[in-house]
């Protein structure tokens, strides 16, 4: 079967930024799905996507599907031949011609013929056609008389096979061999007489980068060299990377200047309104600290690239004047002044004002800070000032600054360091792996907030339902317990959960509230400790025992997985399994205050392992009082002989009910020195 190269390539107004590599995966994407059904197969696939352009090549592209065997099944030998004469002329045959084949249920008649595989060309129309039909466009648009939708209007469409025109009409576009340059170096066609030779045309003649890698590690290379010019590092964001990547054909970084006296002005914030508005990278200093340069992406080389910096300078001055005039009228008055206007600022209808959240917060972290042994003055004092900067102005034009801005407008106020760092610290961490809060009072304030959302939303019942968590409290619930297990604060989550719940006046589903989100909290332990590597059942057996600390949830796990990895915990959770089984159908005859009697123990092997439980009870003793879970695990491996000659040499269940119920009590002692850490016959699953 021959094999020839496809390119297709859609030219489009330009595309919207943000979506530019989502379109591009999935318009490739969709029409090798087709292929893939249609039988067809192919070699390498490479995507390409620019401002203005949408393309894949497609290597060693069958020309043809595969010709197929297909079958048809007619009636049954036994049939009148009426019927099989009437089912032979339906398959162009004589009754002659067909097969006989016995199916297991009888013998029947069987057309078998071998059916063409269709030509590729014939059917990449209708998979081209599909794959536009299926892109993720959330609002299509029309332009002209046309009724043609896309998300941008389209211009031209390349479609070869090899060297010839594969012949398609989709969205108003006849199909040819012709594409564009660079709208402003080479705003001319250029034909393209094979796939292969696309990108390197396309770069060589028409000063267009269409690979949309290579393009963006060219912007990369092109921004260090310039922050290394001005004797800086360049701050590359990834997604503003990528932004920019999609803005431009054919980028050429250029480094302009803005005045000395905006350095004044909070670093971040200054890099918010270039990162975001002029999609600038800044640059640093070998200290970190903030040059006062920028380094933009221009879609062309100019013949003169100083108007060009000019004209960059000019347009990002304002921007950095407004930052500077919200800084300065910002800190004219307190940041406690803010607080009577939280009071008209709604946190969600049924939970109040912002007013009340922190009022609600500050309790909870003045607790917090207490149980650790810390300034709960400091706490209150961070969390009745959190809220106030979000009607700041700076943070009114820059929502991201929040927090940020509560820091420095505190420092500027005088008050104590860590509850003006407190003011930033509370929102972290904000994302997955994201740094804690440094200081305690931070910490306080960050768990204290969290907690109120939960308990508030919970008690609203608006848990998250499935995918929607538009809340984010999955999220909350998961950064509480990093603040908790990475910071070592061994305090009790439930405890802290019924104070939160009991700062709202009223909530329709107060009852059993703390120990609903405490569920939902202890759930998010199972994806941090698959992300570890641990197994479920790790969890589950922690989990049995529901800590309220989380510190000592994590202690446990973490020692019940290192125990699974030895040679004993296999047989140990077994028996602790089969253990927990005879208890359950035997707590009647149990006599747990009586405990074990020495005197009624009557085989060698239930003396041998009452020895062995007596023994390591006292040996572990201390290590149970000291959380030392992982050395007590280990010391307890050791009952595992005593314990399987015990299941192999005693009959627990005997006739005489005063040794079956000393051996039950014997079982359960061995089983209640495992539960002071978890129930590992959830290991035995």
């Amino acid at each position: 079967m021959s094999q020839l190269d496809l390119l297709v390539e859609l030219g489009t107004e330009e595309l919207p930024p943000k979506a530019l590599t989502t379109l591009r995966d999935a318009f490739a994407g969709s029409v090798i799905e087709g292929l893939a059904a249609a039988g067809v197969p192919h070699g390498e696939v490479k995507t390409y996507a620019a401002p203005r352009r949408l393309a894949f090549i497609i290597k060693d592209l069958a020309t043809a599907q595969p010709d197929r065997q297909v079958e048809r099944r007619g009636p049954a030998t036994s049939a009148p031949e009426k019927a099989v004469d009437g089912f032979a002329r339906s398959c162009g045959v004589t009754i002659s011609e067909l097969e006989q084949v016995d199916t297991g249920k009888g013998i029947y008649y069987v057309y078998k013929s071998l059916e063409q595989g269709k030509a590729t060309a014939s059917i990449l129309p209708e998979l081209l056609q599909q794959s536009i039909d299926k892109l993720p466009i959330p609002k299509r648009m029309r332009w002209g008389a046309s009724r043609v939708e896309f998300v941008r209007p389209v211009h031209w469409l390349v479609m070869l096979l090899g060297n010839e025109v594969v012949d398609c009409d989709v969205l108003g576009l006849k199909s040819g061999r012709e594409t564009r340059g660079h709208r402003f170096h080479y705003n001319h066609r250029i034909s393209l007489n094979s796939p292969l030779e696309y990108a390197s045309v396309l770069q060589e003649t028409g000063y267009v980068m269409a690979d949309f890698e290579a393009r963006r590690e060219h912007i990369r290379a092109q921004v260090l060299a310039e922050a290394a010019k001005v004797g800086g590092t360049a701050k590359i964001d990834a997604d503003l990377l990528d932004e920019v990547t999609a803005l431009n054909e054919w980028p050429v970084a250029l480094t302009g200047r803005f005045e000395e006296h905006f350095l004044q002005v909070p670093a971040q914030a200054l890099i918010s309104t270039m990162e975001s508005n002029q999609k600038y990278f800044t640059v640093t200093d070998a200290q970190g600290k903030l040059l006062p340069c920028f380094i933009t992406i221009a879609n062309l080389e100019s013949k003169d690239p100083a108007q060009v910096i000019a004209g960059n300078e000019k347009v990002v001055r304002p921007r950095l004047a407004d930052a500077a005039f919200f800084f300065d009228t910002d800190k004219k008055q307190p940041l406690a002044s803010h607080q009577e206007r939280l009071k008209n600022i709604v946190f969600q209808k049924d939970l109040g004002s912002l007013y009340q959240k922190a009022e609600r917060v500050a309790a909870v972290a003045s607790t917090i800070a207490s149980q650790l042994g810390h300034n709960s003055e400091w706490a209150a004092r961070a969390a009745m000032l959190s809220k106030c900067d979000l009607v700041t102005n700076m943070v009114l034009e820059f929502p991201e600054l929040q927090g940020l801005m509560g820091y420095h407008y505190a420092t500027h106020d005088g008050e104590a360091e860590e509850v003006a760092k407190a003011q930033d610290e509370q929102y972290m961490p904000r994302f997955a792996g994201d740094q804690l809060p440094a200081t305690l009072t931070g910490a306080a304030v960050s768990l204290a907030d969290r907690l109120d959302t939960l308990t508030g939303l919970f008690g609203i019942n608006q848990p998250p339902t499935g995918s929607k968590d538009p809340f984010a409290l999955r999220r909350s619930a998961l950064g509480v317990l990093r603040i908790l297990v990475e910071k070592e604060l061994d305090l009790d989550l439930l405890e802290l959960l019924q104070q939160a719940a009991a700062q709202h006046p009223s909530l329709p589903a107060a009852e059993g509230l703390a120990d609903k989100v405490l569920d939902f909290m202890l759930e998010r332990f199972r994806a941090w400790f698959e992300d570890e590597g641990m197994s479920a059942e790790v969890y589950q057996a922690v989990l049995a025992l529901r800590p309220t600390r989380p510190l000592d949830f994590s202690r446990r796990a973490r020692a019940v997985a290192a125990f699974s990895q030895l040679a004993e915990a296999e047989a140990l959770a077994a028996a602790n399994k089969r253990v927990s089984n005879l208890l359950s159908k035997n707590a009647d005859a149990l006599n747990t205050e009586q405990g074990v009697q020495e005197s009624l123990l009557q085989d060698d092997a239930e003396k041998a392992l009452y020895a062995a439980v007596q023994q390591l009870t006292a040996e572990t003793a201390p290590l149970f009082a000291s959380a030392s879970y992982t050395e007590a695990l280990t010391a307890l491996a050791a009952l595992r002989a005593p314990v399987d000659t015990f299941f192999d040499d005693v009959m627990v269940m005997c006739d005489d009910l005063a040794v079956r119920s000393n051996r039950l009590a014997l079982l359960n002692s061995l089983r209640s020195l495992f539960l002071q850490v978890a129930d590992i016959s959830h290991l035995n699953a």
